[in-house]
């Protein structure tokens, strides 16, 4: 078992409280070559300005595209409050250079418990 430590920018204190609450039970990265050693039973620690929360990974999936990714998982699972495939787009591109990183890694899915 190996633990991570996933940082979030202030401003995606949303996200980091739907993960705490159980909202959000999926977290979505980039598949760098980091983010693909991730497995199941390994521990992550999300990291939110002064805050923290550890989860464990039950289940880690790779995907090509959001597109390839959006057959297995509902929009509301990846992003609570978003409703659209055009809307969770927007979200991935508005962060610095994820679009090429998704486009040239794909995606990982962990879900989380």
């Amino acid at each position: 078992m190996k633990i991570y430590t996933l940082r979030m920018r202030a401003g995606d204190r949303d996200i980091f409280d739907a993960i705490r609450s159980g909202t959000k039970k999926v977290e979505t990265r980039a598949a760098t070559v980091r983010n693909r050693m991730m497995k199941a039973g390994d521990e992550v620690i999300f990291s939110c300005g002064a805050q923290k929360l550890k989860k464990t990974i039950v289940k880690v999936s790779a995907y090509k595209t959001i597109k390839a990714m959006l057959k297995d998982y509902r929009i509301s699972e990846i992003a609570p409050g978003l409703k659209t495939e055009s809307e969770l787009r927007d979200m991935y591109f508005a962060w610095p250079a994820y679009r090429n990183k998704i486009k040239k890694f794909g995606l990982i899915v962990s879900e989380l418990k």
